[in-house]
């Protein structure tokens, strides 16, 4: 991993320049023990995942470095220092720890005292782990804290870059506390900070993969809620690269949150055409489903099932306030449906049914091994994928000129497939190719810099997920950092209740 030595330069840099203005880094006790996890790379599955598909991940090069300390003080501060091309500006925050403490009793409560200040929002991100590490792990805050972020995942690109920073923080903040937590378990409970401590409706794909990825491997994952499926070697005479956009990518943007919105709407209206029980819950706005068979995912319904049965009964558009007064709601529990909003029904329900089963045909050409026709169909199989991204209106110009210009090079130019990534609306574009068509990865991207005026980003690499990276401790020596990894923790700053 050669961001290790950047990021301990980067640390230099950044001590130096706050000694200046008298607020150095880690002046507190001990070694600050750091966590490191990646962005991700969605190649298929995309934002199905919280419909129960089959989503094949790679864990980027670029990751999020987390480094956490106790100190003498009152206060937690929050030092956020990016060191990626795009990195935002220093971000530096110090919130009262008993104040925090008091807010990390509930997620509602974390959710208010996050929101409260617009401008310092983002620290739900880091310190929302000590919500969930209060809720789920009876783990309290009873000292100050100095916590930083160093991340080279760049931000609104749709290669999960909160995710990455969630999964660090929660895997520093833990063993810092001396609790310990099985990889999929720090998934979970991101998911749970971003659901609801940030408010933002992803499913869980971003922080499996950060969480427990692996180099150079697809991670497939049954998002069911988070069943880990063995990874995947790619094939050797395959590659894939990501390329961004440019145009800035949000899971809590309407767009994804519509999307989600109906395909819920659609397996409510499945659900009663299928003759499964539907409730009234208490909850307004949403309903009960017994389903056995289908357990509440569309993912399970099944290609032949929905062409013969359901397509045909499913409105093309359909409004909120009408959805409601026929089907009573939806059974997603971060959700709502607004009734004065128009959905795209049939679209958003398709999807995860027609994603899951090509992710599932995906990952099996994948484990033939080497062959251009499986390339090529691979290819394919990218391409409807972003077909239907834009049949449910989360495409966007920018990503849908990538993958013209992908195809429009093709195999010839031993480039197979492209699709847009995540949850659309921009970000990243995947793209697959024969392992020596770099040179036509590039083309794409000065093509695209010619008619933009942008030249995007190149994502090539991979690198390992926080759970094989473990945790490290962070020495200086002199004006030096160094990061020693393998070395046991000890429980110091947070007590059980």
């Amino acid at each position: 991993m050669h961001d290790i030595a950047t990021f301990e330069a980067h640390l230099a840099r950044l001590d130096a320049s706050l000694s200046q203005r008298g607020r150095r880094l880690f002046a507190g006790h001990g070694a600050p023990l750091t966590a490191r996890a990646p962005g991700r790379l969605d190649v298929m599955g995309g934002f199905a995942d919280y419909s129960g598909s089959l989503t094949l991940e790679l864990p980027l090069a670029e990751a999020a470095f987390v480094s956490v300390q106790l100190n003498s003080g009152t206060d937690v501060r929050i030092v956020s220092a990016g060191f990626g091309p795009d990195a935002p500006p220093l971000r530096d925050v110090s919130l009262p720890a008993a104040e925090l403490s008091r807010a990390c009793r509930s997620y509602a409560d974390a959710w208010a005292y996050f929101n409260r200040h617009p401008a310092q929002a983002w620290t739900a991100y880091v310190a929302g782990a000590l919500a969930a590490l209060r809720i789920e792990e009876d783990v309290e805050l009873t000292s100050g804290l100095d916590i930083l972020v160093c991340s080279n995942v760049p931000e609104g690109k749709g290669v999960s870059s909160s995710a990455a920073i969630e999964v660090a923080s929660l895997r520093a903040l833990a063993a810092l506390g001396g609790v310990s937590l099985e990889p999929v378990q720090v998934a979970l409970l991101c998911q749970r900070i971003e659901n609801l401590i940030v408010g933002a409706p992803c499913g869980v794909m971003d922080q499996m993969t950060s969480s427990c990825g692996s180099a150079d491997q697809l991670l497939p994952i049954l998002c069911q809620p988070a069943r880990l499926q063995p990874r995947l070697a790619i094939p050797n005479d395959l590659r894939i690269w990501g390329i961004d956009s440019n145009i800035r990518h949000q899971v809590s943007g309407a767009g994804y949150t519509d999307v989600r919105v109906a395909a819920f709407m659609g397996y409510s209206i499945s659900a009663q055409r299928l003759g499964l029980p539907v409730r009234a819950s208490e909850r307004p706005g949403k309903v009960d489903i017994d389903d056995a068979r289908y357990r509440g995912y569309l993912a399970n319904v099944g290609v032949d099932l929905f062409e013969k049965k359901l397509a045909n009964g499913l409105p093309e558009r359909l409004s909120g306030a009408a959805f409601l007064e026929a089907h009573g709601g939806i059974v997603d529990p971060i959700t709502n449906v607004v009734p004065g909003r128009t959905y795209r029904v049939r679209a958003a329900t398709a999807h995860p049914i027609y994603e899951h089963a090509r992710a599932n045909e995906f990952r099996s050409l994948m484990q033939r091994g080497p062959g251009s026709a499986v390339g090529l169909r691979l290819g394919e199989l990218m391409y409807q994928a972003h077909d239907s991204y834009d049949a449910c209106g989360l495409g966007s110009a920018g990503t849908d000129r990538l993958v013209e210009l992908v195809r429009a090079a093709g195999p010839a130019r031993g480039l197979y497939g492209a699709k847009i990534t995540g949850g659309g609306s921009g970000g990243t574009v995947a793209v697959l190719g024969a392992k020596e068509a770099a040179p036509a990865v590039l083309a794409v991207i000065e093509q695209y810099a010619r008619e933009t005026g942008f030249r995007p980003q190149l994502f090539s690499g991979s690198s390992c997920g926080a759970a094989e990276f473990g945790i490290a401790r962070l020495e200086r020596e002199g004006g030096t950092f160094r990061l020693r990894r393998g070395v046991p923790s000890r429980p110091r700053v947070a007590n059980k209740r």
